[in-house]
Order: C-alpha cells, then sequence, then structure tokens
C-alpha cells in the first residue's frame, strides 16, 4: 500500500504541477494577449483552443490527475494519522474542487457560451468580454488550486 501511494503522491504532484504551469500561462499571458486582438479572432483563437485541448495529451492527464488526487484523499482519510496523510487530504480536496469542480461548473459553460457565439454577431463584443473577465478569473482559482496541491503532495512525499 505505501508503494502505490508513493506512486500516486509522484503522479499528483507532476500531473498537477504540469496543469498549473498551463494555466499560470493562460492567467499571466495569454488571455491577455487574445483580449489584445479583435473580438473574432480572439473568439475564433480561444474555441479552436477549446477543440484542440480536448484532442490531446492534456485530457488524459487532466483526468488521470484528478483519479489520483480522489485517491489520495480517500488514501489520507482512511490513513489520516500516518505522515503526509493531512497534506494528501488537503491537496486531494483543493485539487479535485478547486480544479475540477470549478472547471466544470464555470470555465466549461463559460467555453460552450463562447463556442454558440457568432464572432462577428451583434452579441459577440458582450459576451466575449464576459469570457475575457470570468473565464480568467475562474482560471486563477484553478491556477492557485493545483498549484498549492502541487506542494501539499510534495510535502506529502518529503515526510513519508
Amino acid at each position: 500500500m505505501r508503494a502505490l501511494v508513493s506512486a500516486l503522491l509522484w503522479f499528483s504532484a507532476i500531473g498537477c504541477g504540469l496543469i498549473a504551469g498551463l494555466y499560470f500561462a493562460f492567467s499571466t499571458f495569454i488571455m491577455t494577449a487574445l483580449g489584445r486582438i479583435d473580438q473574432a479572432p480572439g473568439i475564433a483563437a480561444m474555441n479552436a483552443i477549446n477543440v484542440d485541448i480536448l484532442r490531446c495529451v492534456f485530457l488524459p492527464l487532466f483526468l488521470l490527475t484528478t483519479l489520483t488526487s480522489a485517491g489520495l484523499l480517500l488514501a489520507g482519510g482512511l490513513d489520516w494519522r500516518a505522515p503526509g496523510s493531512l497534506a494528501m487530504i488537503a491537496g486531494g480536496l483543493l485539487y479535485v474542487i478547486g480544479m475540477v469542480i470549478v472547471t466544470m461548473v464555470f470555465n466549461v459553460p463559460l467555453n460552450d457560451a463562447l463556442a454558440a457565439v457568432d464572432g462577428d454577431g451583434p452579441e459577440a463584443a458582450a459576451v466575449w468580454r464576459r469570457y475575457l473577465s470570468d473565464w480568467t478569473m475562474w482560471n486563477h482559482v484553478r491556477t492557485v488550486a493545483s498549484t498549492l496541491a502541487t506542494a501539499l503532495f510534495v510535502y506529502a512525499l518529503t515526510v513519508r
């Protein structure tokens, strides 16, 4: 069991770190750059990103990291007195709630709304402004949650 938990910690720490880095890039410069270009090309670019991100290695990494983080939450809860267990619980909660739930409840519906708008249509400007603001704010939450989960999983590895 100890070897399995260590493997889950390694995978989760690396997976959360990679995802945090991607979200960090969107929060710090990608969304700003997209916001500086005209709305129709900005919408088209973001829609293309949203399609391609589901067709690359990101989606399996996203799903596997979610499963391993949830597994660490469970493993930490089953043996909560063991060194690093509270960090595993906190990391799992942060990742599952702050990254996965936020993605599904906020970012995905915003992506769907953006995909449904005509970039040259009359409602596009309002949708794009809202998207840039709201999607980026929730992406900041995902960035922080993924980064903190990474740190907690690394901490759990060091104290085990």
